[in-house]
């Protein structure tokens, strides 16, 4: 009689937890982009990178939500070059108002300004161009992806702290190179370096055979400095530059010592355990762009779980506001920028070995929050959306 009772009970208990569970769909949107030949291809990029962050960060979702009633589900859509971003942006949408994007610039825009995606909330993973936090914005638009000012800010207070005040800098002619550099150009006059010498790279012979002969000759004149920048965001010409400089000095930027949103060799504050989780699932490091999706979908996570919402607006409210912090296993919670949709993150600084530094360093201060002394503070910001 009384295990007919217990029975029941326990029915009834588990009956309505299965009657009262929470399904969250989320949509992630990955647009190929052309890849420019470079001179080595030793580190080809892997074909899922993104992709496998954000199928973490709904593992880990699921794990908590097992005990809360949620079930995680991700529709996951791969564009190919030449395909129509547009036209499957919109399906996306059709299935889930919640989507993580890995895609540029303008289509991340034309996706966010779709009828469909007005009530929606979409994270941008990858991207970072500024003109998305500034006046390019867009309100139903978050960026997980850290922008191309937190990454050299962060550079600059290293150099700062070093006191390596005076850089030379040579700069790809990619777009992608060209936006670093602009970036690197402005991150000297917001800290204070002096920018003495730039070149622009327009080698066209092999330089795995005659770098040692064309390159002292092409910094000969940068004249004294106590680091060279690279802008090289393709990897193409920047490990051909290290110990080839007429002058011996360190190399920054690009290559060598590189500001990161995040890389394999990051261990402290349970960076290891998440590191190892991802190596188990995607036989591979994680890359910065399998972080921002992995971060964009544990934001979505934290928000549902907080709020006990799974509507595009509370979840946007609320990862707005002061109260949502993400432990993202860089030493300080993170957290998103009221002013322009950006996530608030330290920045390692690394080598392909060790982390130099994590910023922001020792020494820079900000009246309220020592992360927004990277990349676009609240006075400097043109977007007006928020």
């Amino acid at each position: 009689m009384r295990i007919f009772g217990l029975a029941a009970i326990l029915s009834l208990i588990f009956g309505v937890a299965a009657a009262s569970e929470t399904r969250v769909r989320i949509a992630y949107l990955e647009v190929a982009q052309p890849q420019p030949p470079v001179l080595s291809n030793l580190d080809p990029a892997p074909s899922d990178l993104g992709l496998e962050g954000a199928r973490l960060g709904l593992a880990d979702n699921a794990t908590t939500g097992r005990f809360l009633g949620q079930e995680w589900v991700m529709d996951e859509t791969r564009v190919p070059e030449g395909g129509d971003a547009i036209a499957a942006a919109r399906a996306a949408l059709a299935s889930s108002p919640l989507m993580v994007i890995d895609a540029p610039a303008a289509t991340l825009q034309a996706i966010a300004d779709l009828p469909e995606a007005q009530g929606a909330l979409l994270f941008n993973a990858t991207a970072p161009d500024m003109t998305l936090r500034d006046a390019g914005c867009r309100a139903n638009l978050l960026h997980t992806a850290p922008s191309l000012a937190m990454r050299t800010d962060a550079l600059a207070q290293f150099l700062v702290l070093r006191r390596w005040t005076d850089v030379a800098l040579i700069s790809g002619d990619h777009p992608r190179d060209r936006a670093f550099t602009d970036a690197l150009r402005g991150s000297p006059t917001k800290f204070r370096l002096t920018l003495r010498a730039e070149k622009e790279w327009h080698f066209d012979a092999d330089m795995r055979r005659n770098a040692s002969a064309e390159v002292p000759l092409f910094t000969q004149d940068f004249g004294d400095h106590d680091v060279l920048l690279v802008a090289d965001e393709l990897g193409d010409f920047g490990r051909y530059v290290v110990y080839n400089t007429w002058l011996p000095r360190p190399v920054a930027g690009s290559e060598e010592l590189v500001p990161q949103a995040w890389a394999p060799v990051v261990e402290q504050w349970g960076a290891a355990q998440l590191q190892s989780r991802f190596a188990d699932l995607a036989g591979r490091g994680m890359a910065p762009e399998d972080y921002g999706a992995w971060a964009a979908v544990r934001a979505i996570g934290e928000a549902v779980t907080r709020t006990g919402s799974t509507e595009p607006g509370p979840l946007r409210d609320y990862i707005l506001s002061d109260a949502f912090e993400l432990g993202g296993f860089k030493g300080s919670p993170l957290s998103f920028r009221r002013w322009n949709g950006q996530m608030r993150q330290p920045i390692p600084i690394v080598t392909d070995r060790a982390v130099v530094a994590t910023a922001p360093l020792e020494g820079f201060h900000h009246q309220g929050n020592e992360l927004d002394t990277l990349g676009r503070d609240a006075p400097e910001t043109a977007c007006t959306a928020f």
